[in-house]
């Protein structure tokens, strides 16, 4: 896998830590930051085998990410703003799309584009200091990530319309409590609690978390008839897998399940 500027990627087992790595511009998203980090997302999916977890996370304690890079922003024109935009959208949409689970490690401020871009994980642990908001408003912008949409998919409409039209950054424990995030953890222990889970999420049948990945994104915006029709078309389609006759195999002989993602 390549290597690049901005963007930190170890690789253990079947679990891959990315860390954007801008300590001290507290890992702002810039243009090549963005560029880097799509490719590196996008790069997992190239390798054989494909990680079976994914955690993001940012240098340092100060900040997951605090924002969009505002010294870059501020000098686009409507034409480069739009190409900046499709730009984060796109990285969130291949984060949204992996075929593994992504887990947000929030170390410190998620604000703005990095609310937005741990939103596009599947789940977000946050360290007890964390900050999260979308404070755009206050630039005389709106959320351009993705965030009016993921957000409000999150925690509901009425919530997203209050943190972003006050830009009101909140704490990890009230995100925690409006359903933002799953767990808040202390200073110290935020990558050890996602590895721990990553290594759980790792030792499933790596086709099966995949496909219900799939199965609930593509589902979250259809009615529940046809969401059901796609969960029972891929829970068949499954029976079809080396993984379902390994795992099933395992449970009747009371062993251990050996799954290769076949």
């Amino acid at each position: 896998m390549q290597s690049f500027e901005s963007i930190l990627v170890e690789h253990d087992e079947h679990v891959v830590v990315l860390t954007i790595n801008r300590p001290d511009k507290l890992n702002a998203l810039n243009s090549v930051v963005i560029r880097e980090l799509t490719a590196a997302v996008r790069g997992l999916e190239q390798l054989d085998p494909q990680p079976r977890c994914a955690i993001l996370t940012g240098a340092g304690d100060k900040a997951f990410v605090a924002g969009a890079d505002i010294a870059e922003m501020s000098t686009l024109s409507v034409a480069e703003a739009k190409v900046f935009g499709h730009a984060g959208h796109a990285l969130c949409t291949a984060i949204e799309l992996s075929s593994f689970p992504v887990i947000a490690a929030v170390n410190g401020f998620a604000l703005g584009g990095g609310c937005e871009l741990a939103l596009a994980c599947d789940f977000i642990y946050a360290v007890d200091n964390a900050k999260f908001g979308q404070p755009e408003v206050n630039l005389g912008l709106m959320p351009g990530f993705g965030g009016t949409q993921r957000l409000a998919r999150r925690v509901g409409v009425g919530l997203a319309r209050e943190l972003i039209y006050t830009a009101d950054a909140i704490s990890a424990e009230r995100a925690a409590a409006i359903g933002l995030v799953n767990q808040v953890v202390p200073k110290g222990e935020l990558l050890a609690r996602a590895r721990e889970t990553a290594a759980k999420i790792a030792s499933k049948a790596p086709l099966a978390v995949s496909s219900a990945k799939r199965v609930i994104l593509r589902g979250s915006d259809a009615d529940l008839q046809a969401a059901n029709e796609l969960e029972a078309t891929a829970f068949a389609a499954l029976f079809g897998s080396a993984d379902q006759r390994e795992g099933t195999r395992a449970f009747l002989a009371k062993q251990k399940p050996t799954f290769t993602g076949r």
